[in-house]
């Protein structure tokens, strides 16, 4: 196994001949192939990543390369790859091949990165513990008997079992991070319209992020550089200013941190508690300021959550009909019969579960009741970060309130399932940057993993808090 864990230090290695590129992919490949028991790819790129790793190469020896080059990716079967499928992990689009790429994959592919292969998600990224995927489960590295977290399970998976460098994946309520604190890796959910969107097949537009997964602080900054940015393909990414990520140093600002109680109360393991609360006492020895901050609207977060995303999923799902691609059934005798047929036969449990529930929140006589009153607690909510952040720049948090539960342990109680992304869907709600970073480990081995929260645009911080936490205290 080769000891370089870290994508920066590898490409020192490559541009100082010590280490060939193609030598390293055909070692990523290897671990692939070794562990196809944790189901982390729905498909692998074999032949194209070894090609690349050629013309990258020489590349790199010529001085000629991207910021990137050489950076091994996996990228969460959601985002499209031209010329490659894109199931979103459902049999409704088994056989779908995009035709073009994701603009958040084309920025990777035009500094140079490599593209290994597709991650396996929970079905249309609806998920907190990637059961929901017709591929099957992914299995947590940490503990195979365990769940890798949700959506994104494929993605954290193959990044802390080191399958790649880095992996793209998707955070709508949790989806990045849950999964990062269960695999016990980096991952950063960057403020909503900082990564452009377009090829992300939607679950819930007003609430998608796309970011990424790591072993360190210095690869997720470097990633997030390239792929933020306007992109005219999506009316919602944002013009604001790239800064450049390259120094993570604090150089002797002490950024002021916040003490949220409202995530320290009932249903927080008392590991997870005791592990966030020594950090907290660590960064106070080193000399920072701890405020105890309030979000007092934080009880609602779910309730708003599953109303707004499961309504904007009912909305972008009603495009898979079986008559213009994807699945169709063969068993209809009518063109609503084909309609019915197909969306019953191609869409799992999960979804269905959340078409249905959004289309009852939409209906008359529930819109008022329901959706048009969840919007309103969105905007309190965002409200109270907007309060919070006048007094702190970040707020660290508990990630999950458990690590990793038994694969099975939580399918028959879905609002227990949904309960998994109690401190990570208020960041959606309020369009706000999070990263999820390791803390530390349970008693039975198993990762905890500590959230850090900032407000709009303000990934920086988080990242060179992030660093910091890891250089000093971790």
């Amino acid at each position: 196994m080769l000891p370089y864990n870290n994508y920066l230090s590898k490409i020192e290695l490559i541009k100082n001949g010590k280490l060939s590129l193609v030598e390293n992919v055909a070692f990523f490949l290897d671990r692939i192939e070794k562990n196809k028991h944790l189901n982390a790819f729905n498909f692998v790129f074999a032949d194209e990543a070894k090609k690349q790793a050629i013309l990258i190469e020489e590349k790199i020896k010529s001085r000629r390369h991207g910021k990137l080059a050489g950076l091994v990716v996996a990228i969460k079967d959601v985002l499209a790859i031209k010329d490659k499928p894109n199931t979103c992990s459902s049999k409704i689009l088994k056989d779908f091949i995009s035709i073009y790429n994701a603009t958040a994959v084309q920025k990777l592919i035009d500094e140079d990165a490599i593209i290994i292969g597709k991650t396996n998600c929970d079905e249309f990224a609806m998920g907190s513990s990637n059961e929901n995927s017709a591929f099957g489960n992914v299995l947590n590295p940490a503990d195979t008997q365990r769940v890798p977290g949700g959506s994104s399970g494929g993605s954290a998976a193959a990044v802390a079992a080191n399958l790649c460098d880095v992996a793209l994946g998707t955070d709508t309520g949790g989806s990045i991070r849950q999964p990062a604190s269960f695999c016990g890796v980096y991952g950063l959910k960057p403020t909503y319209g900082r990564v452009s969107r377009y090829g992300l097949t939607a679950f819930a537009s007003s609430f998608d992020s796309i970011g990424h997964f790591a072993n360190c602080t210095e690869d997720a900054a470097a990633v997030m550089e390239v792929i933020s940015g306007w992109d005219t393909n999506d009316s919602t990414s944002s013009k604001q200013p790239i800064p450049s990520f390259q120094n993570l140093n604090l150089d002797g600002k002490k950024l002021k941190l916040g003490f949220a109680k409202e995530y320290f109360g009932d249903g927080l393991d008392s590991e997870i508690k005791t592990s966030i609360e020594n950090i907290f006492n660590k960064l106070k020895q080193q000399g920072f300021e701890i405020e105890e901050i309030h979000l007092p609207h934080n009880e609602y977060t779910i309730a708003a959550y599953y109303i707004l995303t499961t309504a904007e999923a009912s909305s972008n799902l009603a495009r898979y009909d079986g008559a213009r691609y994807g699945y169709r059934s063969n068993e209809s005798t009518s063109l609503l019969e084909m309609y019915k047929s197909s969306r019953s036969e191609g869409f799992g449990s999960e979804v269905k579960r959340r078409i249905m529930l959004g289309t009852y929140v939409l209906s008359a006589g529930y819109y008022d009741a329901y959706y048009r009153k969840a919007q309103k607690v969105r905007r309190i909510i965002k409200q109270d970060f907007d309060e919070a952040f006048k007094i702190v720049d970040i707020i660290l948090t508990p990630t999950s309130p458990t690590t990793a539960f038994k694969i099975g342990e939580k399918t028959t109680d879905p609002l227990e399932m949904y309960l998994s992304d109690i401190y990570t869907t208020s960041a959606n709600l309020a369009g706000i940057p999070g990263i999820s970073i390791p803390a530390a480990k349970s008693s039975n081995g198993l990762p905890i993993g500590m959230q850090l929260l900032a407000n709009q645009f303000k990934e920086l911080d988080l990242l060179k808090m992030s660093y910091f936490i890891q250089k000093n205290i971790l």
